[in-house]
């Protein structure tokens, strides 16, 4: 297979057809993309990337023509589904590069005969500088994020930037190596770019590795911070950056190369961004990489969003207001005034019943303002865009009608406050200009209004009514000639023309008068054509009707364009509000329709949840019918202000609740803080600055990792980075190693929590040993998840109480679990001696029992006493002294020795 390196050769370029050479031309300044080459209808993929495409697309590789002296492996996709073929190689992590004509294949024939249409890269399309409608989850942000790093700063210079074009977000913060990949995580792109020197720095190369495909290493120019604050600067028109606040070196580099990568991917077109937006730190609850993993925040750990916690909680009925409600679960917040006021507005819904239900209803017909606006600026827009731009605004003036009289909450009177600011002229101007129905592209037109436009009404009839008279022409000419099958068609070639069978030629050839009224213009197997002065000229009128109207319409489509993108910054303000409202209704609807409570989040060290409940598992049990959730109080507050919040040390037995209980209370504290009521019948939580929870096993084979050693890597950044205002949820420590081991990190685990890093903190263990450091530490207070026991039937209640268990039920969940009786029957006997035994060696007591099941094999098989009666009786048979009747009559003896013997 040629690759593009040898494509590129001067060879290659030398013994190539035109179209081939202007092909590789283009894929030489293209390496890392597929090229989107067009011709005619159709995107055409040649060499390595026709071989990569009909893989990934699932479509026929072919081939065209030779290059040096190899065949050229060629596919292709219809240019009107391409969106969809798109969608596919940016799942399977494909960039690609569009390749458009640019100029009209006519005039490439005034070149010469054999001149190429020329054609350049118009856009290159990557996961994250995505626009079109079919390729975005309506309820996903679709983030480009850039990663800088200047060094000699502090904490080592590094520095976030996120933009999504199709909304135009752009935010900025500063990071830390040790925090990168957290930071990253929280805001979940779908691309990241980083400079090549920071790709191949060894300190983050597991950040990335873990991160994978969404990685992009691009030159370093992109991130040069002395040019940074130019480009910044260039790209929103403005002389200086004072209006936009401060921001780091590291910070400017990082908004400079997110800016350049989207000039790079966008080329001459510019996206509709907002000005940078600095995120401080500490304004959110820091979650760590393997805590969101766990916890399944935005998908299951499989991957799918179903069953994942934004899933169990969005109400939503928007676009935008899915995004908000997603990035609000992935950043929760730490100012408690702050979420006080988000608290406050679903208060407000949850008491405004009616007027809240009446807006839901309204914000259900509002489209994605954000995301039309967008493909608007980047010329990839049409009249159903700006038909959105309409809906949206009609919906925001319906709901400021809805809230006039409203004694609103701070949000809420912000968010209305936002759509008041909204342009009048622009929304008359909307319904003035765009018709009811109207088409997908631009070229198809018949989307300006009738009555609007004078001469496009006037172009429109003439057009329009054209066809009439050609019907009544066609029956003219069928009524001169006799010929009643006459018709007049049109094609592109001929235009219009009259089609007679060859049989019926003769009534327009013959005679004088006929041959100076019908011209012929073409004979085909069974027809002939012909065309008159008459039809000429009324084509020619049709002709310049039709692209008369359209001219004019595409006018008009520019100027209403122009106005909306004019109008983008307050445009962007309403989506927002409209965000806003949709979110805090939709939790109004969620906290009514599952029984949720209204936080108090403040700055004290309390964490006191009454009758807290699974927010996920609970909805799963109501689906299934299988009864309510077992709600379960967890108090870590501290006995009095002078103290430290507590720990509690949980036993019990598998599947008895232990991990549902831990994450149930991480998830309340990341509702709360998030600004949503909690599933609990009360909550107090003191504002957590940092959630970490080490629940469940896996491993890392990629990296050389044991599920043991993630486990301990996990532990470490525990250990390393809790604070007393974390919220640490711990399961299991030391369970994959030997039991003393194990035993041992775990004990020495706990007393760290509770001295060291002194968080509130959860800690699930089946070292039962571990409960007589309750006796020692004075913050950490003993649970156990209780039980019934009935009739050697083991009942699970999934209640949380005060105490320590005093085994696990292990045995009895593994026969639940379906093990084999004898297996099961051979564990309790087992665990029968290990407890009887010497805790010293209590195994070496085993030994002498090998082979495991001895007992029950002796059981099934009774101990040999000497030959059976049939044995005896076959060892006195001679087979070859006995005849065939002999033999039978044997045969028969012998068995009834052996029923004799049963």
């Amino acid at each position: 297979m040629l690759t593009t390196a040898k494509l590129a050769s001067a060879e290659s370029r030398a013994s190539a057809t035109p179209m081939m050479e202007q092909f590789i031309e283009i894929k030489a300044a293209n390496p890392d993309s597929l090229l989107f080459y067009r011709m005619g209808d159709f995107y055409e993929l040649f060499f390595g990337d026709a071989v990569e495409a009909s893989k990934a697309l699932g479509i026929t590789l072919t081939k065209r023509g030779q290059h040096l002296g190899e065949d050229i492996p060629m596919c292709g996709v219809p240019v009107h589904a391409a969106d969809d073929y798109l969608q596919k190689l940016i799942a399977h992590g494909y960039r690609v590069a569009v390749c458009e004509q640019t100029e009209d294949p006519a005039d490439a024939k005034k070149r010469g005969s054999k001149s190429v249409v020329r054609r350049d890269v118009v856009r290159l399309v990557t996961p994250g500088t995505l626009t079109e409608e079919k390729l975005l989850s309506p309820s996903e942000s679709n983030y480009l994020m850039t990663l800088a790093r200047v060094k000699g700063m502090a904490q080592g210079g590094f520095a976030l930037a996120w933009v999504d074009i199709s909304t135009g977000t752009f935010r900025l913060a500063e990071t830390t190596a040790s925090r990168l990949a957290a930071d990253v995580m929280r805001v979940d792109p779908k691309e990241l770019i980083v400079s090549d020197r920071v790709f191949h720095d060894e300190e983050l190369r597991p950040v990335f590795d873990m991160l994978g495909t969404i990685v992009s290493p691009q030159p370093s120019v992109l991130f040069d911070s002395s040019s940074a604050e130019g480009r910044i600067r260039r790209f929103f028109d403005v002389s200086t950056l004072d209006g936009f606040g401060t921001f780091s070196r590291a910070e400017l580099a990082a908004a400079a190369a997110a800016i350049a990568y989207v000039e790079k991917t966008q080329l001459s077109e510019r996206p509709p961004l907002r000005r940078p937006e600095r995120e401080t730190a500490g304004s959110t609850l820091f979650i760590d990489p393997a805590t969101r993993t766990n916890l399944e925040l935005l998908r299951t750990l499989s991957g799918d969003r179903k069953g994942g916690l934004l899933a169990a909680i969005d109400r939503t009925v928007t676009g935008g207001g899915g995004r908000l409600l997603a990035e609000r679960l992935m950043s929760p917040l730490t100012d408690p005034d702050a979420i006080g006021e988000r608290l406050d507005a679903v208060s407000w819904f949850l008491s405004q019943a009616s007027l809240g239900e009446s807006a839901r209803e309204t914000l259900k017909s509002a489209p994605d303002m954000p995301r039309a606006l967008s493909r608007l600026a980047l010329n990839r827009g049409g009249p159903r865009d700006l038909g959105a731009i309409r809906q949206g605004l009609e919906t925001a003036g319906l709901l400021i009608e809805f809230f006039s009289n409203a004694d609103l909450p701070a949000e809420t009177s912000l968010a209305v406050a936002s759509l008041r600011q909204l342009p009048d002229d622009l929304a008359k101007m909307l319904d003035a200009v765009l018709g009811e129905e109207l088409p997908l592209m631009r070229r198809d037109g018949g989307f300006v209004r009738a009555g609007y436009h004078d001469e496009l009404d006037e172009m429109r009839a003439l057009r329009d009514e054209s066809r009439k008279v050609i019907a009544g022409l066609q029956a003219q000419y069928a009524d001169e000639t006799g010929v009643k099958s006459l018709k007049i068609k049109h094609n592109n070639v001929l235009g219009y023309f009259i089609e007679v069978t060859a049989g019926n030629a003769s009534a327009l050839t013959e005679g004088d008068e006929a041959k100076a009224r019908f011209i012929h213009r073409q004979t085909m197997a069974n027809a002939m054509r012909f065309t008159t002065t008459e039809l000429a000229d009324l084509e020619s009128r049709i002709a310049n009707a039709a692209d008369r109207a359209l001219t004019i319409e595409f006018g008009i489509y520019d100027e209403m364009t122009a106005a909306v993108v004019g109008a983008a910054e307050a445009i962007t303000l309403a989506a927002n509000a409209l965000a806003v409202l949709d979110v805090s209704a939709a939790l109004a609807v969620l906290a009514e329709e599952q029984g949720y409570c209204r936080p108090t989040v403040d700055t004290s060290m309390a964490f006191h949840i009454v009758a807290g409940r699974h927010p996920v598992v609970e909805q799963a049990l109501r689906r299934q019918s299988e009864g309510p959730f077992v709600a379960n109080d967890c108090d870590l507050s501290p006995a009095n202000e002078a103290f430290e919040g507590a720990i509690w040390l949980l036993t019990g037995p598998n599947m008895g609740g232990k991990s549902t209980f831990l994450r149930q209370n991480a998830l309340i504290a990341i509702m709360a803080q998030m600004g949503s009521f909690v599933p609990a019948g009360s909550a107090h939580i003191g504002v957590v600055d940092r959630l970490f929870s080490r629940v469940g096993a896996s491993d890392d084979l990629a990296r050389g990792r044991s599920t043991f050693m993630v486990e301990m890597v996990e532990t470490a950044a525990i250990l390393n980075q809790a604070s007393d205002r974390s919220l640490v949820i711990l399961d299991e420590i030391g369970r994959g190693t030997a039991t003393f081991d194990g035993l041992s990190i775990a004990w020495a685990a706990v007393e760290h929590l509770h001295e060291v890093n002194r968080c509130r903190g959860l800690f699930a263990t089946h070292f039962h040993e571990l409960t007589v450091l309750s006796e020692k530490l004075g913050r950490l207070a003993n649970a156990t998840m209780r039980v019934k026991e009935w009739e050697g039937e083991v009942i699970f209640l999934h209640e949380v109480g005060p105490g320590a268990a005093d085994r696990s039920y292990g045995i009895q969940v593994a026969r639940l679990a379906g093990l084999p009786e004898s297996v099961v029957a051979r564990a309790r006997d087992v665990l029968s001696q290990l407890e009887e035994g010497e805790r010293k060696s209590p195994a070496h007591q085993l030994i002498d029992d090998l082979p495991l099941f001895s007992a029950e094999i002796r059981q099934e098989a009774p101990a040999k006493s000497g030959p059976s009666a049939v044995e005896d009786a076959l060892s006195e048979l001679n087979p070859d002294d006995m005849t065939p009747r002999d033999a039978l009559e044997a045969l028969y003896a012998l068995r009834q020795k052996l029923e004799d013997g049963k």
